[in-house]
């Protein structure tokens, strides 16, 4: 009976890894060991982790870029990426940004056909930004550019969402519009694998964090077990305060570094 559950919840999962090991060449410095973990779908997973420890390298094995030195990884479905917000080189139009996550389905040559735009429109209708369709790209907000960058990844059909530092050189508004995009989504039963340095954004939004330390110690939990302020002392080598407050009737955890 066991087994049948395990099996049962592989198969729903948006991925499982099982003992996963990665490393850059034959004598290479292990980046992941011995790393298991899954995500079911409709929830969100908070990467944690120094720089250096492999979290970039976790979401390239994720998305098959790469391929496990040890161990394997099961994917429910096709990943979607969305890489760091920046500047383009060309001014695109919103719509045409979204349609070319579409590349993959029409080929990198065919021209893009009424379906495709038709889906891209919902993928922006979804975020609630249908109104940039026709806006230049470089003319948006970073917050703007990120959720049409969410947007180009969903004309896709993924499974789920693989996301680095979405929230990176945002202010504090771009930041909760991202979050609260990306909540939203999960509550849809998408799944969504998010690096960040900020905690109290793994807090606020994740149902599992993901803590890596180096390639042989990484833990996996929900966000009150596993974001304490001892974990975090450790992870950045920082004092850190962890606060758990009131807020117009909810209770609300969040983060305080004490720099020195």
């Amino acid at each position: 009976m066991n087994e049948e559950k395990e099996k049962t919840g592989e198969k729903s999962a948006t991925f499982c890894a099982d003992k996963v090991g990665f490393r850059y060449g034959l004598r290479g410095e292990w980046l992941l060991r011995g790393f298991s973990c899954s995500l079911p779908k409709g929830e969100i997973m908070a990467v944690l982790g120094p720089n250096g420890c492999g979290k970039t390298t976790l979401l390239k094995l994720l998305l098959g870029i790469l391929k496990p030195v040890e161990g394997s990884i099961r994917r429910g479905g096709h990943l979607g990426y969305v890489p760091q917000v920046s500047a383009s080189a060309f001014d695109h139009r919103v719509l045409d940004m979204v349609v070319m996550g579409r590349a993959a389905s029409v080929g990198f040559f065919s021209i893009p056909e009424a379906e495709d735009y038709r889906r891209a429109e919902n993928a922006l209708a979804r975020l609630g930004i249908r109104d940039l369709a026709e806006r230049g790209y470089a003319r948006l907000s970073g917050g703007q550019r990120q959720l049409v960058l969410i947007a180009r990844a969903l004309v896709s059909k993924p499974c789920g969402l693989v996301l680095d530092e979405p929230t990176s050189a945002l202010d504090f508004k771009n930041q909760d519009l991202i979050l609260s995009a990306l909540r939203q989504l999960a509550d849809e039963g998408l799944s969504v694998v998010m690096t960040t340095h900020a905690p109290h954004h793994a807090l606020h939004v994740a149902s599992r964090v993901l803590v890596m330390e180096n390639g042989a110690r990484h833990f996996c939990g929900p966000p009150e077990e596993i974001v304490t302020t001892e974990q975090l002392r450790r992870l950045y080598d920082l004092e850190l305060k962890t606060l758990r407050f009131e807020h117009r009737g909810r209770f609300l955890n969040s983060v305080v570094p004490i720099f020195s």
